[in-house]
């Protein structure tokens, strides 16, 4: 029986990065089917093996979730033999993916000049904090690349500070951005035979996440966001609270439970105001002429959502999600980690994965968000520091037994 191929067999990825940026790129890269090698220092590895370790003696679930499906090779580039290595890699590789701090690897004399003489066709991806500019030296985290892209000064409540948002768009937003300038890149390859240098900024994703915050920042010079609950508008786009970024007013309601999580967010959309309102018990407000219309609605808005807020404190968010839905109004519950991490629908489509590992046992982690039909993804566990450092020396470089002995007595692996 031959085993499917998948989107990206063939491709061979050598992966320099660390923490968070880089390794969710060549995650999604390895669970399309490419052979990504990650290169590791050896005797530490990649830092988030021992970062808020849960388990004592194991990798952290920090480096498990993002390094799934890859194999682990040692090389100390400082040493004459290690940079032997890391060159006979790059001769056979078709993307060299890095997320250091800018010049870390042309200080090692690999240069992207120096990549491209020794294979013409490798495609060299860099995940960054900043581009080209005042601030390309400066060191990024997620949380500042949130707070200079756009997405802190618009998150949170009008009266309080700039916030960050749960979701990791520095980091792991920057990844997916990495995944699709490498597979154009890749493509490209394709028609002119030639690899060629790619970029993405944590800054850059980051705004670019954040579109419709520089699509309103414009709309402000006009006057008013008037889907917006702020009672007043400065200069720049305020923080927004959890009004809908589609021009469309929505909130969070609470939900029979009392649980810091049982609320349910809501939109009313002029096609969904007497539906809703029928399934609220308030059908006196479908043709009053202060709610009738979206235009009436507007001042009122306080005023319709507290209406609706009455309705779903005797439903769970569950019970409002169905009801709603039954009319075509638009909402959601909100799920919290516990919820999502035990859906039993995400787990029967492979987005919420069990996974073995050797030293940790079971874990869950998220699965893979593209889904090809043609390219089925096999969740397999992150490797151990240098796992395959001798297949890869083996395989790929062209090592024996005695090669290998004089790299480890040097230190280059």
């Amino acid at each position: 029986m031959t085993t499917q191929k998948k989107a990206l067999d063939g491709i061979r990825i050598l992966d320099m990065t660390h923490v968070q940026l880089g390794p969710s790129c060549t995650q999604i890269l390895a669970w399309l089917g490419a052979d990504v090698i990650k290169v590791e220092l050896p005797g530490r590895g990649d830092i988030t093996r021992q970062q808020l370790r849960d388990v004592p003696g194991a990798d952290s679930l920090y480096f498990t979730m993002l390094n799934c499906n890859k194999r682990s090779i040692t090389i100390n580039t400082k040493t004459a033999g290690g940079k032997k290595i890391f060159r006979r890699l790059i001769e056979v590789c078709d993307v060299l993916v890095e997320n250091f701090a800018p010049g870390a690897l042309d200080r090692q004399g690999f240069s992207w000049q120096a990549i491209r003489d020794i294979n013409p066709r490798i495609v060299y991806a860099s995940g960054k904090g900043f581009g080209p500019g005042p601030f390309v030296g400066c060191k990024a985290y997620e949380t500042i690349a949130q707070a200079m892209g756009g997405s802190m000064s618009t998150t949170g409540w009008e009266d309080g500070p700039p916030t960050s948002t749960g979701a990791q768009i520095g980091d792991s937003g920057t990844g997916i951005h990495l995944v699709a300038a490498i597979l154009a890149a890749l493509l490209q390859r394709e028609k002119t035979g030639r690899g060629q240098r790619v970029e993405v900024a944590m800054q850059d994703a980051v705004l670019n996440l954040c579109r419709v915050k520089m699509r309103d920042q414009q709309r402000l010079a006009h006057g008013p966001l008037i889907e917006y609950p702020n009672k007043t508008f400065g200069e720049a786009v305020p923080r927004s609270a959890n009004a809908s970024g589609g021009g469309q007013p929505g909130s969070v309601l609470e939900c029979k439970g009392g649980g810091p999580n049982d609320y349910v967010y809501t939109i009313i959309q002029p096609q969904g105001w007497a539906p809703l309102m029928k399934v609220v018990g308030r059908t006196d407000l479908i043709d009053h002429p202060d709610y009738a219309t979206a235009e009436a609605r507007l001042p009122h808005l306080e005023e319709c959502f507290a209406i609706v807020r009455e309705w779903t404190r005797q439903h769970t968010k569950y019970e409002v999600m169905r009801m709603l839905n039954e009319v075509n109004v638009p909402c959601g519950p909100v799920l919290d980690m516990k919820e999502l991490i035990e859906d039993e629908s995400l787990a029967a489509r492979g987005i919420v994965v069990e996974v073995e590992h050797p030293e940790r046992g079971a874990f869950k982690t998220v699965g893979c968000p593209l889904q090809l039909s043609d390219s089925p993804v096999e969740v397999k566990t992150s490797p151990a520091l240098g796992e395959h450092t001798e297949e890869i020396l083996k395989e790929l470089v062209g090592f024996g037994d005695k090669e290998i002995e004089d790299a480890r007595a040097e230190g280059a692996i």
